[in-house]
């Protein structure tokens, strides 16, 4: 996505409107890797200029999504997450969180796909689904954890033989 600058620039150039409100939102998604969806990015304009309207964040999402600077995601849980980076890559999505992050694939070229059957692709996009570190790191805790109380976990057989 280009900077808030030129991005200013070129919504005046096509007749757009640039208030302090889009601005915000172009400064808020620039390098912003976190995919946010139109509400979390709603949330966090908020906090930072009460009044900003949900349809002013719709509408610049959908003005940049147009004129080619941002990505549209569908998610996994269905919400459509936005996405600055515009350069060819593909992405990888948490199962338990939800998290969304970039990931590149070399030789996309040389894959091999059947049953296209005269379909001409135009574009491919990849989305490896899964467990992300973090969540991964927090089951295995878990694991650990629940075994070392079935391992240390006293036998109830007190007076059972009385």
């Amino acid at each position: 996505m280009l900077a808030p600058a030129e991005l200013t620039r070129v919504f005046r150039a096509r007749g757009l409107k640039v208030t302090p409100q889009r601005q915000l939102l172009f400064t808020l998604l620039h390098d912003n890797e976190t995919h946010p969806t139109v509400e979390a990015l709603f949330a966090t304009a908020s906090k930072m200029m009460p009044g900003i309207s949900l349809r002013t964040v719709y509408q610049t999402l959908n003005d940049l999504a147009a004129m080619g600077e941002l990505q549209m995601v569908q998610s996994a849980g269905g919400s459509t997450r936005f996405d600055p980076n515009v350069t060819e890559h593909h992405h990888a999505q948490c199962d338990r969180c939800g998290e969304l992050h970039d990931v590149y694939v070399d030789d996309l070229d040389r894959l091999r796909v059947r049953n296209l059957d005269g379909f001409q692709t135009e574009r491919a996009r990849i989305v490896f689904s899964g467990l992300c570190a973090a969540c991964l790191s927090k089951t295995t805790r878990t694991q650990k954890q629940s075994n070392k109380r079935s391992i240390t976990k006293p036998s109830s057989n007190k007076g059972a033989n009385k």
